[in-house]
């Protein structure tokens, strides 16, 4: 186990360095190196770190969204308003439709397969996201507008949305009925995960005021609380509806809004924190591609991915109609909707687990989702948003 830890941290260094050098997103080289010496090639990575892939995963997702709320502020995610909003839902949509329409043609699935297929591939990647977000709203790119704000909040929330409609399509596939609380649950999970997260978080920057301990401490204080928040969802959403990423942005927005000077301080921890996660993260999230569904991925599964991308980044121009957004910042925010990657891992070969007719297409369609959108979503992101957004720190 020990030995595999070593070889994914230096696998992940080596091969994210690589493609820094020839100007490509390091997280790329992260992804193949992970397939290098994931149990699908090479099989470097040890049996017990494979079995924990998933909560390592949820760890880094965790960090991620802490060191988002740690970051934001209130006013101007309010400054954002009604986009902001339907970002969390509204391409998800129609990023599904276009599945559904575009699938049974090309693949010759049916209309339930290709929905269930669209609920997979339907949710944007945070990990490929949020960071970048984070890094526009550290340099003032876009803030003005409150655009690297508006993506974040999004960002979060789509998952939730779309893992709900994959529960769906999957219990309707193996002859269940549509459930209308399933769809209630949504806005209910959103909004208890916000008030629990926002509750811990005034507690804490209240403790923090007293509290005379090193930074470091309280960094890990937060994210032992970030890390029972997802074991209370895991536990107890049958009984109350939760979302417990959302609630970990929601306690880093309420420490922020309580004691702006330990945020900052806090967010220099998990900044650093984050250079370690990222490794794992997309380290594994590679170790759990099939290389033989990738070899199996004829051209028609590329044509199918860019069609459906087309119409998700339709429904982010429909977002951010009637917005003070220029021709410019719009097309950023549609570029910067579409990376996929953790969520796609995650689900994405739970049809096949199902018995379902339709798992091998679906988990060999989210492969190529996560191989395709991951490094063509952030390379875009880092090739246009200082062309396209303004540098409010240079006004």
């Amino acid at each position: 186990m020990l030995l595999s830890v070593a070889c994914i941290i230096l696998v992940g260094l080596f091969s994210g360095w690589v493609c820094k050098k020839i100007k490509f997103p390091s997280l790329f080289g992260m992804i193949i190196g992970g397939i290098i010496i994931g149990p699908y090639a090479l099989g470097l990575i040890d049996e017990s770190i494979l079995g924990i892939s998933a909560d390592i995963r949820k760890i880094a997702l965790v960090i991620i969204l802490i060191r988002a709320g740690l970051k934001l502020k209130l006013s101007d995610l309010k400054k954002v308003g009604r986009p902001a909003i339907l970002m969390c839902f509204l391409p998800a949509c129609f990023e599904v439709i276009g599945m559904v329409l575009l699938a049974p043609p090309v693949l010759g699935i049916s209309l339930l397969d290709a929905a269930i297929m669209g609920a997979v591939v339907g949710a944007v990647s945070p990990a490929v996201v949020v960071p970048r977000m984070i890094k526009l709203i550290d340099e003032g790119y876009g803030t003005d507008k409150g655009i690297p704000q508006m993506i974040l909040a999004g960002a979060s929330v789509d998952d939730v949305f779309v893992i709900v409609l994959f529960t769906t399509f999957t219990g309707l596939a193996q002859g269940g009925s549509v459930s209308v609380m399933s769809f209630v649950n949504i806005p209910v999970s959103i909004i208890t995960g916000a008030a629990v997260g926002f509750t811990v978080g005034i507690v804490l920057s209240l403790m923090f005021r007293k509290l005379k301990s090193e930074d470091t401490v309280k960094a890990i204080i937060v994210l032992a609380l970030c890390i029972s928040l997802c074991v209370l969802e895991d536990k107890f959403s049958y009984i109350v509806p939760f979302a417990a990423l959302i609630g970990v942005m929601a306690m880093g927005v309420s420490i922020k809004r309580g004691d702006s000077d330990t945020a900052v301080r806090l967010s220099e921890k998990f900044d650093k924190m984050w250079v370690i996660a990222e490794i794992f993260l997309f380290v594994l999230v590679g170790a759990s591609v099939k290389i033989s569904s990738v070899r199996d991925a004829g051209l028609n599964v590329i044509i199918l991915l860019l069609g459906v991308l087309v119409f998700r980044m339709f429904g982010v121009f429909v977002c951010v109609l009637g917005t003070k957004l220029s021709m410019k910042e719009r097309l950023f925010c549609m570029i910067a909707y579409t990376p996929k990657a953790t969520v796609q891992a995650a689900i994405g070969g739970l049809p096949l687990a199902m018995g379902l007719p339709c798992g091998e297409i679906v988990l060999t369609v989210s492969v190529m989702a996560i191989l395709l959108t991951a490094p063509l979503g952030a390379f875009g992101i880092d090739l246009t948003y200082k062309r396209f957004l303004t540098d409010v720190k240079s006004k």
